[in-house]
């Protein structure tokens, strides 16, 4: 599973990528987390607000820091 954190490096952004790392963690297995800050790639993506959570190029969430467990539950589902 490729799980994608796009943001251009602001706290909100760096707040995401942790909780995702967490929980992937939590969840076991093999997931790669990559921090996305390329304003094109992001843009490619459609996301109007940062940060978003992109979960095998699919944008899963945007605009706001989801809890681990709320990842957890993204990632358990796709």
């Amino acid at each position: 599973m490729k799980i994608e954190i796009l943001g251009t490096g602001c706290a909100k952004c760096k707040t995401l990528e942790e909780a995702a790392k967490q929980a992937v963690a939590k969840i076991g297995g093999f997931h790669s987390v990559e921090k996305v800050e390329d304003i094109v790639k992001i843009m490619n993506y459609n996301v109007i607000s940062t940060p978003a959570l992109v979960v095998d190029n699919v944008v899963k969430s945007s605009g706001k820091v989801l809890s681990v467990d709320e990842i957890v539950k993204i990632l358990k589902e796709s």
